[in-house]
């Protein structure tokens, strides 16, 4: 879980990205909120620049901007969190969310499957037992006259 800092957000050991990166837009929130839902700008709307960041190393960013493909407008990651009545929690919700994002982006791809074939025990194995399924369906069926 990331640690709110006074210098940034803290997504991994490495990285922490700066205050002065991340902006910030309030609106009206369509969820819970009874009376005041109409009044107060809970939702929030946390933007992070992450082509221009300088938070990142060359290899990093070039990670992160590949596989967020999807999700970046112009290089920009936005994400929104109305889930809660309070703005507050809603602008924590949206720093937690941003770091696990980023941190998922940023993990090391795992390491190439190493190709291996059945031993050959295995395979004798595998092959008594569909032996064994053919010879209790041919006693099943009805004798041949």
């Amino acid at each position: 879980m990331p640690v709110p800092h006074r210098s940034g957000l803290r997504v991994t050991e490495g990285v922490t990205i700066p205050e002065a990166e991340l902006s910030w837009r309030f609106s009206r929130s369509s969820g819970p909120g009874g009376q005041g839902v109409n009044t107060a700008d809970s939702r929030v709307e946390l933007s992070w620049d992450a082509a221009g960041s300088s938070a990142l190393s060359t290899v990093q960013r070039d990670r992160l901007l590949e596989r967020l493909t999807g999700r970046l407008v112009d290089g920009v990651l936005t994400i929104a969190a109305s889930e809660h009545r309070a703005q507050l929690r809603n602008r924590d919700a949206a720093r937690e969310r941003l770091a696990g994002v980023v941190a998922d982006a940023l993990r090391p791809p795992a390491p190439a499957r190493r190709a291996t074939k059945p031993s050959r025990g295995a395979r004798e194995r595998r092959l008594k037992a569909k032996q064994r399924r053919t010879d209790v369906k041919q006693l099943r069926r009805r004798p041949i006259d």
